[in-house]
């Protein structure tokens, strides 16, 4: 499982020019599921996310996480994450999960997200061709990937 996340001061994401989902201060975290992910992938990622410190304290230090910040997170799932480009110009897919793989943790990642935030994520629609609209902060951008945990 790998993770984009991005420290925003506002983002949105919309469907067929529709806003389905809006944040203030927080992440945007973009998703991508490999075939061999599971449950063990989905925690371990969502404590890091959350954990994250790279909100600016009082010294300007990156120093605060998400929770002390009272920040929002919108994740929109992402399959181009594990795209191979090793061959030719056209990327390869064929190493991101098939939706009935992708989505069950899909909707275990909001889960648990949720339940180590102790409040709602905002999301885009899994599958659906989206806008996404964000204001990068810093810019900071973080990727993590659960098959790299040491």
């Amino acid at each position: 499982m790998r993770a984009v996340i991005q420290r925003v001061s506002q983002a949105s994401v919309s469907i067929d020019h529709q806003i389905v989902g809006a944040i203030n201060t927080g992440f945007v975290v973009l998703l991508g599921i490999e075939a061999n992910d599971n449950e063990e992938d989905v925690k371990w990622l969502s404590a890091k996310i959350v954990s994250m410190r790279i909100f600016n304290d009082s010294q300007g230090l990156m120093n605060l996480a998400l929770k002390e910040v009272q920040g929002d997170l919108l994740l929109i799932s992402q399959f181009t994450l594990f795209a191979s480009t090793k061959k030719g110009n056209r990327p390869s897919f064929l190493q991101s999960a098939k939706p009935d793989i992708a989505i069950p943790l899909y909707k275990k990642m909001i889960a648990q997200l949720e339940s180590d935030l102790n409040k709602p994520i905002q999301t885009g629609q899994f599958g659906a061709d989206m806008q996404v609209n964000l204001c990068n902060n810093g810019p900071v951008t973080i990727i993590i990937d659960s098959k790299n945990k040491e």
